[in-house]
């Protein structure tokens, strides 16, 4: 549920034409291909191994199922997951 701070940037990302994941901290997901995933404005990782990492996010925790999985980079914010990617789904 949004609250009115939310909306308030909502609107306003709309009229100055700004992107949503900037102005609302709006987790940003790029996938490339089934062998990498890219992920902006995360929380955290709650739960990490080869076959299964779980992170934190504004929306909710991001599951990402899959084989030979690691993370190759990580930074306050942004991180990139590698291997045989299977299913990104949020909970």
């Amino acid at each position: 549920m949004k609250n009115k701070a939310d909306s308030i940037k909502n609107t306003v990302s709309e009229v100055l034409e700004l992107p949503k994941d900037i102005m609302l901290n709006l987790p940003k997901i790029t996938m490339v291909g089934r062998i990498q995933l890219y992920i902006e404005n995360h929380k955290g990782i709650i739960e990490y191994s080869t076959e299964r990492i779980r992170v934190n996010t504004s929306e909710g925790i991001l599951k990402i199922t899959g084989k030979n999985m690691i993370i190759k980079n990580i930074v306050t914010e942004e991180m990139v997951i590698s291997g045989d990617i299977e299913i990104v789904e949020f909970s």
